[in-house]
């Protein structure tokens, strides 16, 4: 097992094992939210001198310790993700037989494929649609489930979910810009359940220019949905800029004259909601899931029921004020907020 890298050690109040999603980096620029999510994390108990461990791909950017497992080069396929799913357990069983650790905080989908035998504190936060889940594995008593909306939990049925914690962002990164904004944005990663072929249907509809940017992924249903679904509707005035990093997420943001979020999946959350009304920039989204607790219909963005309603938002989105948007932003989504909550529960956890 590779050595963790260090960050020069210091006495804390309590040890975290922060476990990531095999195979993909964690980072500010992260394609994936729980990847973001965990970034802000560790980088959060780090400021607040609580010692942050964690588990993740290599070229992870962490504040704390890491103990880095394979990063995925090609497309993920089962054989693949087992084979992580192993490395995770083995990488687990080493830091827990070298290191004191408080708290495991899981952060990935196929968490019970590599949950250990011990009697450590534990807690996933469901960053995804929770019949996504192994029930089996969210049955498991001795984990604490975490919804990070209240949308989410209310469709945990008869399981228990411990604590709500919405999520958060750096809003010193997502500033208004002072440029005419012109073209539609979407943003994030591409494949289906996101929607991004609806987003180039509303630009077309409203004959506006639109930037599409984001990874994708290297699971052969994203690939073939970018293939079949979204270059057929690219053309000279809507364009796929590609993966952007972190700087250029933020200066779309900024530039932007409206974000598109026509997701079809019952949205958990939605960080690029909350990084476009930090950007004083409206966000058009569909009724799914926990998007109308993010989007403030006619506030900072309008929530749509279908393209239609999509294409009449974006004529609408001069009666939305940036300054608004950027108030609200400050005042709901900050990361700050995000870690004291889980400071919280895990001294809950540990019955402090």
């Amino acid at each position: 097992m590779p050595a963790p890298v260090e960050d020069g050690g210091r006495e804390a109040e309590m040890r975290v094992l922060n476990v990531a999603y095999p195979l993909l980096p964690v980072g500010p620029g992260s394609g994936g939210g729980a990847e973001q999510i965990l970034y802000l994390l560790d980088r959060g108990l780090a400021e607040r001198q609580i010692d942050s461990l964690v588990i993740a791909a290599e070229g992870s950017r962490v504040s704390g310790k890491l103990w880095p497992t394979p990063v995925a080069h090609d497309e993920i396929t089962e054989a693949m993700r087992s084979e992580a799913h192993t490395l995770h357990r083995r990488t687990m069983e080493k830091v827990l037989a070298s290191e004191h650790v408080d708290v495991i905080h899981f952060h990935g989908l196929d968490f019970g494929a590599y949950v250990p035998q011990t009697s450590v504190a534990k807690a996933v936060t469901l960053h995804l649609p929770i019949p996504w889940y192994d029930p089996v594995s969210l049955d498991d008593r001795e984990i604490h489930l975490v919804a990070v909306s209240e949308a989410q939990a209310a469709s945990a049925g008869g399981m228990t979910i411990s604590r709500v914690v919405r999520n958060g962002i750096d809003t010193s990164r997502h500033l208004p810009g002072d440029r005419e904004r012109t073209s539609l944005l979407w943003l994030g990663r591409i494949c289906p359940e996101k929607g991004t072929h609806i987003a180039l249907e509303v630009a077309r509809g409203a004959d506006l220019p639109l930037i599409v940017a984001g990874p994708v992924h290297p699971f052969a249903s994203h690939r073939d949905y970018f293939r079949r679904e979204v270059e057929p509707l690219l053309d000279n005035k809507r364009v796929y800029v590609g993966p952007v990093d972190l700087k250029e997420k933020a200066k779309l943001l900024s530039r932007a004259r409206a974000l598109l979020i026509p997701s079809l999946a019952p949205e958990t959350s939605s960080l690029v909601a909350m990084e476009a009304a930090s950007s004083g920039t409206p966000a058009i989204a569909f009724r799914s899931g926990a998007l109308p607790e993010v989007v403030q219909n006619g506030i900072t963005g309008f929530i749509a029921d279908d393209v239609a309603g999509m294409i009449e938002a974006v004529a609408q989105i001069g009666h939305i004020s940036p300054l608004r948007c950027r108030q609200h932003a400050i005042e709901n989504f900050s990361s700050e907020r995000m870690v004291d909550n889980y400071l919280s529960l895990y001294r809950d956890l540990l019955g402090a």
